[in-house]
């Protein structure tokens, strides 16, 4: 039985929260690279496996091989807007945090007595 202290439990979530792969938008855009080259290279292994499944195996296996190209070729396409929208999202914080220190630093510049 597992035990339901409050101690074993809080290491628990702490352990779990710092194996997490998407404690900044960084980590999650690696996150989504690597998810793409994996679809990338699934995607050559179907392109081959087809090639040799046309040769002669029954149509059924070609079409089956057909839909995982389909199916892999969407998720590469979600995979990118998601990199896209990743990106997005890191320039506007970019954006948010310079320009927030911007008024400041330009107030202090044109009234001193301001600083």
């Amino acid at each position: 039985m597992v035990s339901s202290s409050p101690s074993s439990q809080k290491g628990l979530v702490m352990s779990n929260h710092s194996e997490t792969p998407f404690e900044s938008i960084e980590n999650a855009r690696d996150y989504i690279r690597l998810l793409q080259q994996t679809v990338a290279e699934a995607r050559n292994e179907i392109a081959s496996d087809l090639a040799d499944a046309s040769g002669g195996h029954s149509d059924r296996r070609v079409e089956a091989l057909r839909l995982v190209q389909y199916k892999l070729e969407k998720l590469e396409q979600h995979l990118h807007s998601s990199g896209r929208a990743l990106n997005d999202l890191r320039s506007l914080r970019r954006l948010l945090f310079e320009e927030r220190g911007e008024p400041t630093a330009t107030r202090a510049e044109n009234d001193p007595e301001a600083a």
